[in-house]
């Protein structure tokens, strides 16, 4: 086994990747006996500012830290990587359309695509993090020639966990009391957080929570959480999204907690009746390194109309991208 291992980040001067970066050195990922080379990239404009970053991580004086490079040629921050993080995106601005905005970063997100299958290991394992996230993975994926569609997720980590601290919080209990939810569909004010099959220290947790305070509080609590940080806080998730973006890539290389499941946009294969290859967020459980669709839950009637909603708007949005697909 290769002692270092590289990991590369793209959009690697902005604000989540300034706080995901400090704790992969940490050893918050790989922990306290694994070697990283850090590999950033970034546009031509933000160059700058990203030097400014390496040299932070540099003083911190970790260890762990092997080496440290900054590019902003995708085709050279992804060479031999073992796990990339694809965390810059543009992001959608004042009267901007979402056409537009899946227009712009699908041809990012192509070129990424194209760099990875040409330049990256053939086992590396990458976490889309960018928003449109389920469309950007799918342009990732269909561009990244001799890679799989098992080589690729994307982030549905911080909804999932916007759902748990949510029930958690309802429920008085700690968040590792409660399990079993699932985020389905994509990212977006159509995704649905289920409870159906989630349980709080064993009981069925909408028994515990009440119905009627998952309809009208934690559906559209999740969907409007991050509008909702923008509007309190005046700039958009950082340092939660790069928890969650941490905790998704480790769960994928070290594995879920035996019994339960966590939620990932993933490539659908046909499951649930999602058309095949159509990158959605569903129940997964993780086992050696690799990610399983978790099958056979039995569905409730507001489940599966709120997952045929969803399915409609990545079909749509799958539409506006099809030539660089």
């Amino acid at each position: 086994m290769n002692p270092v291992t590289t990991i590369a980040v793209s959009g690697a001067a902005g604000q989540i990747s300034y706080s995901l970066l400090f704790r992969l050195i940490a050893g918050d990922l790989l922990g306290q006996e694994r070697k990283i080379s850090l590999r950033l990239l970034e546009t031509e404009a933000a160059l700058p500012q990203l030097e400014g970053v390496a040299m932070e991580l540099v003083d911190c004086a970790s260890p762990l830290l092997d080496s440290i490079a900054c590019h902003q040629d995708p085709g050279l921050a992804f060479r031999d990587a073992d796990i990339v993080f694809l965390i810059g995106a543009k992001p959608r601005s004042a009267g901007m359309e979402r056409a537009d905005l899946l227009g712009m970063n699908a041809k990012i997100f192509a070129e990424q695509g194209s760099a990875l299958g040409k330049m990256a290991h053939s086992d590396v394992r990458v976490l889309v993090v960018g928003n449109p996230v389920n469309t950007n993975a799918l342009i990732a994926i269909r561009n990244a020639r001799g890679l799989s569609s098992r080589n690729f997720t994307g982030m549905t980590r911080l909804d999932h966990n916007r759902a748990i601290s949510l029930v958690a919080q309802r429920a008085g209990v700690s968040t590792a009391a409660v399990e079993r939810v699932t985020i389905w569909g994509n990212h977006s004010t159509r995704q649905f957080p289920d409870l159906y099959q989630a349980r709080i220290g064993g009981r069925e947790a909408l028994e515990v929570v009440g119905e009627d305070w998952y309809e009208e509080t934690l559906i559209p609590g999740v969907r409007n959480r991050g509008a909702e940080v923008i509007r309190i806080r005046g700039k958009s998730s950082a340092g939660s999204a790069a928890d969650a973006a941490l905790g998704q890539m480790k769960d994928w290389i070290q594995g879920t907690p035996e019994g339960s499941w966590t939620s990932m946009a993933v490539a659908s294969r046909g499951e649930y009746g999602i058309p095949r290859d159509l990158v959605c967020a569903f129940p997964v459980r993780c086992a050696g390194g690799v990610w399983e669709i978790v099958e056979g839950l039995a569905l409730s009637e507001s489940a599966e109309r709120h997952i045929r909603l969803n399915v409609d708007e990545l079909l749509s949005e799958r539409s506006l991208v099809e030539h660089l697909l």
